[in-house]
C-alpha cells in the first residue's frame, strides 16, 4: 500500500479536486464519513483509525478534523492542507449548502448552515488553517499547502509526494453548478433542493434522530 496522504482542507477548499489529482496517481482514496458522525461527536475515534487502514489516501468529513490521531496512527504520512482565501470560501459554501447542513458541520459550526453564520463559520475555518499549519509548522517533508484557485496543481503536489507529473491537466472536481447565475434555472433548482433538503433535516430527522 502506498504511504498515506491525508487532505485537512475544509469542505470547500478543493477536497474533491484532491480526491481526484489523488486518485489519477493511483491512490486508493476515502472521502466523506457523514454515516459516522455519532462515532465522531462520541470520540470514537478507533473506528477511523481503523478504516484508515484499507485505504491510502483520505479527503473531507471527518479526516481533517482528525489529523493529530492520525499523524500517531500512522507515521510518516504526507498531509496536504487545501487552501482557499477565506471570503472565497465562504461564499462557496453559502451558494453550495446554503441552509442545509449534516451532523458533522453541525458539530463543527454549533449550527452547519452558512446562510447567516458568516462570521462564526470564517472564525472556525480561520482558526483550523492555523492550528494545522502551527501543528506541522517544523515539518516541511510531511506538510504541503495548496491552492487549487491560484492554479497551484500537479507542479506543486507532486514533487511533495514524490512522483512524476502526470502528462493531462490536473483535474477540478466540484466545479460550476453552485457558482452558476442566481436566476439561471439550473441555480434555481439546486436552490430548490437545498431548501426542501434543509426542511427535512431540521424539521423531521433531526427530531427523530438526534
Amino acid at each position: 500500500m502506498k504511504q498515506k496522504v491525508f487532505g485537512l482542507g475544509f469542505h470547500k477548499t478543493g477536497t474533491s479536486s484532491l480526491a481526484s489529482a489523488l486518485h489519477a496517481l493511483g491512490h486508493n482514496v476515502c472521502g466523506q464519513q457523514n454515516a459516522l458522525h455519532k462515532d465522531l461527536i462520541n470520540g470514537n475515534i478507533n473506528i477511523f483509525t481503523t478504516l484508515a487502514k484499507n485505504y491510502d489516501a483520505f479527503e473531507d468529513d471527518p479526516w481533517y478534523l482528525l489529523y493529530k490521531e492520525l499523524d500517531e496512527a500512522f507515521p510518516n504520512s504526507k498531509f496536504i492542507l487545501t487552501d482557499r482565501d477565506v471570503d472565497s470560501w465562504y461564499n462557496s459554501c453559502l451558494n453550495h449548502f446554503f441552509e442545509d447542513t449534516t451532523p458533522i458541520r453541525d458539530y463543527i459550526y454549533g449550527d452547519g448552515r452558512p446562510k447567516g453564520n458568516e462570521e462564526n463559520f470564517k472564525r472556525i475555518y480561520l482558526k483550523h488553517q492555523t492550528d494545522v499549519i502551527n501543528y506541522f509548522k517544523n515539518r516541511p517533508n510531511d506538510f504541503l499547502i495548496i491552492n487549487f484557485t491560484k492554479g497551484e496543481g500537479w507542479e506543486k503536489l507532486c514533487p511533495f509526494l514524490g512522483v512524476e507529473i502526470p502528462n493531462k491537466p490536473i483535474p477540478h472536481a466540484n466545479k460550476g453548478l453552485y457558482t452558476k447565475k442566481p436566476n439561471g434555472l439550473k441555480k434555481k433548482l439546486w436552490l430548490y433542493y437545498k431548501k426542501l433538503y434543509a426542511f427535512l433535516y431540521h424539521n423531521i430527522y433531526r427530531p427523530l434522530f438526534k
